[in-house]
């Protein structure tokens, strides 16, 4: 459909959540692309542009911005390129808010600016933490309340960013932690870690894991919920992908039901890496892996 080069190692996509907005994240070594990739309904593409030129900005008073936007002009504008954000160091991890405005990039070796979180609207970056909490992994929003999930190593913090204080501290019991998935309800989170353990976390239950699963034989790189349907998948060096039943019940005195339904096999183990990433289809019960050999699957 559209390829579009970079000046550096493309580490973490992320398309907008927003139906009605055509723009993703492209995180570039030490630069954070926001790309109209221009792709569907043209409609769309000039109402996105246009709503990114009427933008309002109002610099917050006192303080200085923690990294400047720069537009995209001319040629770079044409291939699709809108803002550049250059950040002190190296992203690793990038996640959209469900509402599709605000952003959050990840630079585990930012020390104090590991976190930084951009609003679309008013191109402006902040700062939510004075003081690093430790090698932050990745961070994704609540999908509905104004909460931020911050992964380090060994711990998941959950901050409220309205009334900015840390709510919960959940004990992961991993000595590291790879990737993370909430689901759409907002209240269970399954965590990959890199010592092959997912574990599943019910945030009205307890800050220690619900369920501890040790399926995979090998580091677990990803994991997933499905957007629709009662279903998470992990990804592991193992060269496989297990896909799970999690059901979340609307009753708080059930707790959620865990069956492992299968495994599936495809990719070759290269330079003792397996799948490096996998993602649920947002509709259909389909998921996607990516593997080490060079290969994109869909297991449908």
């Amino acid at each position: 459909m559209k390829t579009l080069k970079v000046s550096g190692t493309p580490r973490c996509i992320a398309w907008n959540p927003n139906p009605a907005i055509c723009l993703c994240l492209v995180a570039v070594d030490q630069s954070l692309l926001v790309l109209n990739p221009g792709l569907g309904d043209k409609i769309l593409i000039s109402d996105t542009d246009s709503m990114i030129q009427n933008k309002e900005t109002s610099e917050p008073a006192g303080k200085s911005p923690p990294l400047s936007w720069t537009v995209c002009e001319d040629d770079q504008y044409g291939e699709g390129y809108r803002f550049i954000l250059s950040h002190p160091k190296e992203i690793t991890h990038v996640s959209w808010h469900g509402k599709g405005d605000y952003f959050a990039s990840v630079m585990p070796k930012g020390d104090s600016k590991a976190v930084l979180i951009h609003q679309l609207s008013k191109q402006r970056s902040q700062n939510p933490f004075s003081k690093p909490k430790g090698l932050v992994q990745c961070v994704y929003f609540h999908p509905i309340r104004p909460f931020l999930f911050v992964a380090t190593q060994r711990y998941i913090r959950v901050y409220n960013l309205l009334k900015q204080e840390l709510t919960k501290k959940l004990m992961t019991s991993c000595r590291w932690v790879s990737s993370m998935s909430i689901h759409s309800g907002g209240d269970n989170l399954v965590i990959g870690s890199y010592d092959c353990k997912l574990t599943w976390f019910d945030l009205d239950l307890s800050t220690k894991p619900y369920q501890t699963l040790r399926h995979h034989k090998k580091a677990i790189r990803q994991v997933s919920f499905h957007k629709r349907y009662p279903l998470f998948a992990s990804a592991s060096d193992d060269g496989t992908v297990i896909v799970c039943h999690g059901m979340v019940y609307n009753d708080l005195l059930q707790n959620p039901l865990i069956v492992p339904v299968k495994v599936l096999h495809g990719h070759k183990i290269t330079k003792d890496l397996g799948v490096i990433d996998c993602e649920f289809h947002p509709t259909q019960p389909w998921v996607f892996s990516s593997g080490a050999d060079g290969t994109i699957r869909l297991f449908t």
